[in-house]
């Protein structure tokens, strides 16, 4: 089953920012974040290498699980800089209408 909504991004973006403003040891999220920038960065660097190397094996339900942690690394980098999904969206969206 595939669930369409995916404003759910929207959503988990926003509970991220709720750790982050937080800032709780029970908090992975805040965990993370407070360990430094080039450790988040470095945690978007695994988990893209673990989708690369899932994509490989062939092995769709491992793709699916690397795939999604690399979307919330990547969300938790964004927004640790005060970037938003939206903003990427807009990059998106601007290339899309300039290639159209």
């Amino acid at each position: 089953m595939i669930n369409n909504d995916i404003s759910f991004l929207n959503e988990l973006e926003n509970i991220i920012l709720q750790r982050l403003r937080d800032d709780t040891d029970e908090s992975y999220t805040a965990r993370l974040v407070s360990s430094g920038e080039k450790r988040v960065a470095q945690k978007v660097g695994e988990e893209a290498v673990e989708l690369v190397l899932a994509a490989t094996s062939g092995d769709r339900e491992e793709q699916l699980e690397e795939a999604a942690d690399l979307m919330y690394h990547l969300l938790v980098l964004l927004n640790s800089k005060d970037i938003r999904l939206a903003n990427v969206v807009s990059v998106l969206l601007a290339r899309h209408a300039s290639a159209s």
